[in-house]
């Protein structure tokens, strides 16, 4: 646990953060919509947040990221298993997969948005496909790190494949499959927003649009805000399941007993 004197520093220094920022913008007069003080941030937050603005729109922000890290997650841990449990799939597949792992996929959101309208099911998409990689690329490395003698002693003992990827394989891959959630949770958003920014009916990109468009600085800093709690929340729910499932992993241990 953090002691008195780090909680002191990190307040101390958050303080001071703000305290310069707001200072700085005021003393040198930088226009509000370049880079508004935290004092109309503030402002601009409470009247978002009063009016449930924010909330409605972050509604629809975090339903599509969720819905798509759940798409995306599932095919990527499904389809790298797949592929490293099979030479003969990775061989006729991979090779496809790596094309299009190497397209931006943020140029593949004005794509999807034209074949499946302004609606929510094109931000799931783009947002699924944004963090697919990531789990997938994560799942072949994971089960593939599974110790060949082992498997070798199993199949010795007449264990069929799939009881060698329950008990052996899968357990191996659990810390890769975990460490790719992580990231892929964080690019679902990511996806979802840039979606938004596209062409959508509702949601935190599209308040941005329309909040750049009136020239509103300081709602775009408090609705950049949000999004940042969206996502650290987010992040932190993944760490805990993380916690949960590898509570054999010595690694998660170390971490546990170095924040102690």
């Amino acid at each position: 646990m953090k002691s008195t004197r780090d909680v002191f520093l990190t307040l101390l220094f958050f303080v001071l953060t703000v305290g310069g920022w707001e200072f700085s913008t005021r003393f040198f007069g930088v226009a509000d919509y370049i880079l508004p003080p935290p004092s109309q941030i503030a402002a601009a937050l409470y009247r978002g947040l009063s009016s449930g603005l924010y909330l409605r729109h972050a509604g629809f922000t975090v339903l599509e990221t969720v819905s798509g890290f759940v798409l995306g997650g599932l095919v990527g841990i499904l389809l790298g298993a797949v592929i490293a449990a099979n030479r003969y799939v990775e061989f006729l597949v991979y090779p496809y997969i790596i094309m299009f792992k190497s397209m931006p996929k943020v140029a593949l959101a004005p794509i999807f948005t034209l074949w499946l309208g302004l609606g929510m099911t094109s931000k799931i998409v783009s947002a699924a496909i944004i963090c697919f990689f990531p789990l997938m690329v994560n799942t072949i490395a994971g089960v593939k790190s599974a110790d060949e003698d082992r498997i070798s002693l199993m199949r010795s003992m007449g264990a069929s494949r799939f009881q060698i990827f329950c008990y052996l394989q899968l357990p191996s891959a659990l810390p890769f499959i975990m460490a790719g959630l992580e990231l892929a949770v964080v690019l679902a958003l990511i996806g979802a927003i840039v979606a938004e920014f596209v062409g959508a009916r509702a949601g935190l990109g599209t308040l941005i649009q329309n909040m750049s468009n009136n020239m509103d600085g300081a709602g775009q800093f408090s609705v950049l805000f949000i999004l940042s709690a969206i996502g650290l929340t987010m992040s932190l729910i993944v760490r805990w399941v993380k916690k949960k499932v590898l509570f054999w992993d010595p690694s998660v241990k170390s971490n546990q007993s170095t924040q102690i």
